[in-house]
Parts: structure tokens; C-alpha cells; sequence
């Protein structure tokens, strides 16, 4: 027992950066469980032309006017609960922002608004430019 405790300290730095591996690895499984569900770029341009969905940016306006998908509409995270996207039930709804942290917020919010087929956009408006698909100023 001594020597497994001696081998444990003497090697402590190993296993933290062992377990701080592990654990950078893992993170993206658990971020992505988060504020889901998450469609790609691809996926994404598949239920804008053959579903018809409501693109929501969920930006402040000044981010907005800088950039963002064709067709987006604007509703900043803090005025989502005054808006009226609950009309859409049927269609299918991408949020995004810049990354996709505020993003998973407002899917939150409008599946309390009774909204079933909301989905988050992995990896924002970046995502969408490195992707080459078209933005509007």
C-alpha cells in the first residue's frame, strides 16, 4: 500500500493532467447536451429551404445591424419573452447568436412558450460564415 500512495505523489502532476484531459475531452459532450437541440450548418440550410423555418437571432440589435444570416429576425435574449414566435408550432425555429451561449437560453424560454421544434445553431454566426453561407448587413 505504501509504494501505490509514494507512486501517487510522486507522479501527482501526471495525474492531473491526465484528469485535466479527460475532462477537456468530455466537455464538449456536456456542452452540447446543453441548450440543445444542435443542427449544423448543413442541417440548418435543409429546414430553412424545406421547412420553412423562422431563423431568430437572438443578438442586440447593434450585432445584428453588423451582420447575420439572410432572413433572420431580431429578438434580443432580453425582450424573447415579449415577442410572439409562438405562432409558429408547426415549423421547425433555428436560434443562434455568436456561439451558441445565448442561443441555448432562448430555446429554453420558447419551449416554455409551448414551442416544440426550436433547435440551437452549433457554432453561431461563425459557424455560418466559415461555413461560406450568406450574411446580410
Amino acid at each position: 500500500m505504501t509504494g501505490s500512495v509514494d507512486f501517487v505523489r510522486n507522479n501527482l502532476l501526471l495525474f492531473v493532467v491526465a484528469f485535466v484531459s479527460g475532462a477537456m475531452l468530455l466537455w464538449p459532450l456536456f456542452r452540447r447536451s446543453a441548450g440543445g437541440p444542435w443542427v449544423n450548418t448543413t442541417q440548418a440550410t435543409h429546414l430553412i429551404n424545406r421547412e420553412d423555418a423562422l431563423v431568430v437571432d437572438v443578438r442586440d440589435p447593434g450585432e445584428y445591424g453588423a451582420g447575420h444570416i439572410l432572413g433572420a429576425k431580431n429578438v434580443p435574449l432580453s425582450r424573447l419573452g415579449d415577442a410572439d414566435i409562438s405562432k409558429r408550432k408547426d415549423r421547425p425555429v433555428i436560434v443562434y447568436c455568436d456561439t451558441g451561449d445565448r442561443a441555448g437560453k432562448a430555446i429554453a424560454l420558447m419551449k416554455k412558450q409551448g414551442l416544440q421544434r426550436v433547435v440551437n445553431l452549433t457554432g453561431g454566426l461563425r459557424a455560418w460564415q466559415q461555413a461560406g453561407l450568406p450574411v446580410e448587413k
